[in-house]
């Protein structure tokens, strides 16, 4: 005799629960090989960044030349005529577009990355994916104005008879670290805009504060010795020393650059983590 339905299913009423929780740990595991499986999607994102930036624009990658020109301008004449800023033995409007032209790149894809979760929030709600994608993919569009602007300044060396010195072979590991700085403090961004949307108006004045304790119109001397810390504590600092020492023969960057490169993978590495650790919630808070 074959034992009834009733008698072969259990009773659900004294079936064990089975309760998924996330991951408690500290330092949270990132799926690297996930991660590098699906990279096709940073391309979409990418590319899909770059399309947005360039719809219905009258003068396109044009805005990539014009706002670093205008801002040589005014800093020419402010800080290089009247100020008299020193600018490390390169003629000041040399000096001054190449800070600008890593900068311009650096706050753009901080922006971007810090909207990278809170403006895609159908694909967040909707579609699983490895979130840190979006914040990886915001920082490589700008890649293409940035290599834009280095051609400008390539120009404006020969206007200034600047001659780049045998550094100029580093600077491909300088465009490298580029996106590296941008995304350590882009997924810290992206990260803390989905949980308070104000971050986004904390960062205008960030960035404000940022650019002028970075020596972008200034240089790194004027800061040296007892307040060399000020550029320790700053990635962008050595960074920018980085690109001039490399393109346009100024100074190598001093002792100080070691705790900017340390500064930066700190950054780097913590907000990974803090974003490891808040990325299941995205999809609830976003």
């Amino acid at each position: 005799m074959h034992p009834s339905s009733a008698e072969r299913v259990p009773d659900a009423r004294h079936s064990p629960w089975i309760e998924n929780r996330p991951s408690r740990k500290w330092i949270p595991r990132l799926d690297l090989l996930e991660l590098w499986a699906s990279r096709e999607i940073t391309l979409v994102l990418a590319l899909r960044n770059v399309k947005t930036r360039y719809k219905q624009t009258l003068l396109g990658v044009a805005w990539t030349i014009l706002q670093p020109l205008t801002a040589v301008a005014i800093f020419s004449l402010v800080f290089g005529r009247l100020a008299l800023v020193p600018s490390e033995g390169v003629p000041y409007p040399v000096f001054v577009f190449t800070g600008l032209a890593v900068w311009l790149y650096f706050a753009s894809a901080s922006n971007l990355a810090s909207e990278s979760l809170a403006q895609h929030r159908e694909l967040v709600t909707k579609i699983y994916f490895p979130r840190l994608h979006a914040p990886i993919a915001s920082v490589l569009p700008g890649l293409i104005d940035l290599s834009i602007s280095l051609l400008a300044v390539g120009v404006f060396m020969v206007i200034y008879d600047v001659a780049p010195t045998p550094a100029i072979v580093l600077l491909p590991v300088w465009i490298l670290a580029a996106p590296v700085v941008a995304l350590a403090v882009g997924v810290w961004l992206a990260a803390l805009n989905v949980q308070y949307r104000d971050v986004r108006n904390a960062l205008t004045f960030l960035l404000q504060v940022w650019f002028f304790a970075t020596p972008v119109v200034y240089g790194s001397s004027l800061l040296e010795g007892r307040w060399s810390f000020l550029l320790a504590l700053n990635p962008m600092a050595g960074l920018i020393e980085g690109f001039r020492w490399s393109l346009i023969g100024a100074p190598p960057p001093g002792m100080w650059a070691l705790g900017s490169f340390a500064m930066g993978a700190v950054v780097l590495v913590s907000g990974l983590t803090y974003f490891g650790l808040v990325q299941r919630r995205f999809a609830d808070l976003v």
